[in-house]
């Protein structure tokens, strides 16, 4: 289990307010069992909640041609068809992974080929399963296109919690399937708009992990 390069800011944070903490509770309150222990329970919750949330986990990701593969773990939320308006201006099937703050938070690729669009959105911080989540809140949009020319739309959403969304690569670079894409801070959800005559491979409310799950398959 490796820990993930975005979380070392947080535990930093985290590291610092606990040597505080407990060092003004040693000052100040030194004379005090309950407060000691308190201070250090506090600060162990702290740094294991951090590791815990930036957790890396080892998996042998295999990409799989004509698969689209779930770009985060989670939920799945939403399946319904839906009118996108930002890049295909058409009719897609929307499926929605929604990620606890459990969940590993690293975003992978769903398909491999060129990365043809990419457009950060500011917004607002509803909670991740508002049905105005996906055009209102915070949110990255990326299309990829495959060596056929399909397309697949996703958007990385930031949630209740969540005040930091990264995405790492640019438009016309070649990405690879399960590659790293992203990380959201602190859960979300991430929306994947299909060609509406992909074959599903998962039901609502089913658990995914992203970069193994299938989530569907091009016809």
């Amino acid at each position: 289990m490796k820990f993930h390069k975005q979380g070392y800011p947080s535990l930093i944070i985290v590291l610092l307010f606990s040597i505080v903490l407990n060092g003004l509770i040693y000052f100040f309150f030194n004379d005090y069992i309950v407060v000691k222990v308190l201070g250090y329970l506090v600060a162990a919750f702290l740094i294991i909640v951090i590791l815990q949330f930036f957790r890396s986990p080892s998996r042998n990701f295999i990409a799989k041609e004509g698969d689209i593969i779930s770009p985060a773990d989670g939920k799945v939320v939403v399946i319904e068809e839906v009118m996108e308006t930002e890049y295909f201006n058409e009719k897609r099937l929307q499926v929605s992974v929604f990620m606890s703050p459990v969940n590993v938070h690293i975003n992978r690729y769903p398909i491999g080929g060129i990365l043809k669009y990419y457009k950060y959105h500011p917004g607002k911080y509803l909670v991740a399963w508002h049905p105005k989540s996906s055009t209102e809140n915070e949110r990255t949009t990326a299309v990829v296109e495959d060596n056929q020319g399909r397309k697949v739309l996703f958007r990385q959403i930031a949630g209740a919690l969540a005040r930091r969304i990264v995405f790492y690569h640019e438009i016309g670079k070649q990405v690879s399937q399960t590659e790293e894409c992203g990380f959201i801070k602190f859960g979300s959800r991430v929306d994947l708009l299909l060609p509406l005559d992909v074959k599903l491979n998962v039901k609502l409310n089913e658990t995914v992990k992203g970069g193994i799950t299938s989530l569907a398959s091009f016809s």
